[in-house]
């Protein structure tokens, strides 16, 4: 009898999962996060502007996925020179 009930419950517990990702949509939590948004009126200055939802505001400090991936060699800095000497004093 208990192990009639363990199949049920691991039944459920598998179909649950299951369902939830066939009936689930692919959701966004702001308007302008959804590319096919970003053409819109509400995505374009002033209206995002002022509640700070503009796809620039969103993706801050990271690269805007509307351009793409990075080319070649773009997008990467170089590390800062260590041939230039610190003024005296400066590091207490």
């Amino acid at each position: 009898m208990n192990d009639k009930h363990l199949m049920w419950g691991l039944a459920i517990l598998l179909v649950i999962p299951i369902g939830f990702s066939i009936v689930s949509k692919e959701s966004f939590r702001y308007p302008c996060q959804n590319p096919a948004n970003w053409d819109k009126d509400i995505c374009k200055m002033p209206l995002c502007d002022v509640t700070r939802t503009c796809p620039e505001h969103i993706f801050k400090g990271q690269r805007d996925p509307r351009l793409g991936p990075p080319k070649d060699g773009e997008g990467k800095t170089s590390p800062p020179s260590m041939s230039t000497p610190l003024p005296a004093g400066a590091c207490k």
